[in-house]
C-alpha cells in the first residue's frame, strides 16, 4: 500500500519534528511499523489503512507471539501501532481507530538491578586520583550517582551547565526537555577539582571544547567510553556483576526511596513523564526490606 508508506513517512516526520523524540526512539517506531505494514500488505484483505480492523492487528500480534517475541516486546509493538493509528485519525487520513479497546499483554514486573550504598562508595573511590583521568572519572561517577541522570545526559553536558555556586546542574533529557537537578556537596567538590585541575590537563594540545567531560584527546566522552570506564572501576572496587551507567541511575532513585524521599520529587529529578514509571522503585525498596527481614528476623 503506497498510501501506507506515505503515511509512515508523515508519522516519522511528526515524531522527529513535533514530538522531538530521540533518534533511537524514532528508529524503534519505524522498525516496528514497517513490520506491521508489511504484514498488512501480505497477510490481510485490508486494501487501505482505513480498512484495517482490530482483528487484523490481533492476527499480527499472534504472529509476533509465534515468533517468540516477549510480552514486553509485543507491548511495545502495540504502543507503536496505537500511536500510529491515533495519528492517522488526527490527520484525517483514516476515519476510525482499530486499536480502541486493544489490550496490552500483562507484563511480568522486571525490577531494576541496583548497587548497595557500600558498593557505590567502593566504585566512586576506585579511580586513581593521581591521574587527570582518575579525577575526571571520580567527578563523573559522583555526577551520575548524585543526580540519577542518564549517561546520554551526562556526556551531553557542557561546562556552562554546571553551576557550582548555586549547586545545581542543567540537563537536557528525552525530546530535548530541560530540567534542573540539585548537586550534593561531594559531587560539587569532585566536579570543582576536575574543572580546576584535571580538565585543563586533558585539553592540553586539544581543540577548544565546551564538553564537561572530555577524553584523553580533548574530545567529548562517548557512551561506550563511559561504559568501559565504569566496568574497569567496578573490577578495581571488587564488584563482579556487570555494570551499566543506568544501574547508577536506578541506585540513585532506590536509595532516595529507601530514605523516605518524596516520589514526586524523584520523578522530577529523573525526568520521568509519568509517575507510574517512578513507582517501580518503591517495589525495589519493598523487596529489599523483605530480604533484610528474611535475613535478620529470628522468626522469618
Amino acid at each position: 500500500m503506497k498510501e501506507a508508506d506515505d503515511a509512515l513517512m508523515d508519522y516519522i516526520h511528526f515524531l522527529k519534528v513535533e514530538r522531538q523524540l530521540a533518534d533511537n526512539t524514532v528508529e524503534s517506531y519505524r522498525r516496528d511499523l514497517r513490520g506491521y505494514l508489511r504484514h498488512l500488505a501480505e497477510s490481510t484483505d485490508a486494501g487501505s489503512l482505513d480498512g484495517v480492523s482490530r482483528q487484523d492487528i490481533i492476527e499480527y500480534l499472534k504472529v509476533l507471539e509465534a515468533d517468540g517475541k516477549s510480552a514486553r516486546t509485543i507491548s511495545r509493538h502495540i504502543s507503536s501501532i496505537r500511536s500510529f493509528h491515533q495519528f492517522l485519525v488526527r490527520e484525517q487520513i483514516t476515519t476510525g481507530d482499530p486499536t480502541v479497546q486493544l489490550d496490552l499483554p500483562k507484563l511480568e514486573m522486571k525490577l531494576p538491578r541496583v548497587l548497595s550504598v557500600e558498593e557505590v562508595d567502593a566504585l566512586i573511590s576506585a579511580p586513581d586520583r593521581s591521574k587527570p583521568t582518575g579525577v575526571r572519572d571520580r567527578a563523573m561517577l559522583e555526577m551520575l550517582y548524585g543526580t540519577g541522570m542518564r549517561v546520554s545526559e551526562c556526556i551531553g553536558m557542557n561546562t556552562g551547565d554546571v553551576h557550582l555556586t548555586m549547586g545545581f546542574a542543567r540537563v537536557f533529557g528525552k525530546g530535548g526537555k530541560e530540567r534542573i537537578i540539585p548537586l550534593g556537596r561531594t559531587a560539587l567538590d569532585a566536579v570543582s577539582v576536575y574543572l580546576n585541575e584535571a580538565r585543563p590537563q586533558l585539553l592540553k594540545g586539544g581543540r577548544a571544547q565546551d564538553a564537561l567531560f572530555v577524553n584523553a584527546r580533548g574530545g567529548r566522552l562517548s557512551r561506550q567510553g563511559v561504559w568501559k570506564l565504569l566496568n574497569e572501576h567496578a573490577r578495581t572496587a571488587g564488584i563482579t556483576k556487570e555494570l551499566t551507567p543506568h544501574i547508577l541511575r536506578h541506585s540513585f532513585a532506590t536509595h532516595l526511596v529507601e530514605n523516605g524521599a518524596d516520589l514526586r520529587a524523584i520523578q522530577e529529578m529523573l525526568g520521568h513523564a509519568d509517575i507510574s514509571t517512578t513507582q517501580i522503585y518503591t517495589h525495589v525498596s519493598k523487596n529489599r526490606l523483605k530480604d533484610v527481614y528474611s535475613q535478620y528476623h529470628p522468626r522469618a
